[in-house]
């Protein structure tokens, strides 16, 4: 009898997808045959770089690897479950993250029975990169490129 393929779908406004989230990405790949990063839509938040120019750039990142990107708006858990993962990906920096995933995990396995969230720690020298932060920096002309795993073209 075969395994069960293990999807990971990793969740999030990626608004920019940051060197710490590819850090997320390429250590779930030792873990997971596949990962579905999912570009959430934010009805309360208008987005600084377009989702389609995001999707982009982020195939571009993980071209020839398991990974895809798709667009989505609902609730995470259950567009994981329409994707076939059975896990949730999510990054952690620090315990403030920590206390908010801790909370949506709970919700996400209550709606989707066998759902599993795993949290990665981001590493430590990629902890401080926020994409609040490097959205707020290109806003005011500052050269984020050093933040991003991809070129800004």
């Amino acid at each position: 009898m075969a395994t069960p393929k293990k999807i990971a779908f990793f969740p999030g406004s990626f608004d920019p997808f940051t060197k710490g989230h590819e850090d997320i990405v390429q250590r779930a790949l030792l873990l997971f045959d596949e990962v579905i990063i999912g570009i959430g839509h934010n009805a309360n938040k208008a987005r600084y770089f377009p989702i389609e120019k995001m999707t982009q750039w982020i195939e571009q990142t993980f071209e020839g690897k398991p990974v895809k990107v798709v667009a989505y708006n609902g609730l995470t858990a259950n567009i994981a479950r329409e994707m076939n993962a059975n896990f949730l990906l999510r990054g952690l920096r620090n315990t403030t993250d920590f206390e908010y995933e801790n909370s949506i995990s709970q919700v996400n396995r209550y709606l989707v029975q066998g759902l599993e969230t795993i949290f990665l720690i981001t590493s430590p020298h990629l902890a401080p990169i926020s994409s609040t932060i490097i959205r707020d920096l290109h806003r005011y002309g500052t050269n984020v490129e050093e933040f991003l795993p991809y070129s800004l073209d």
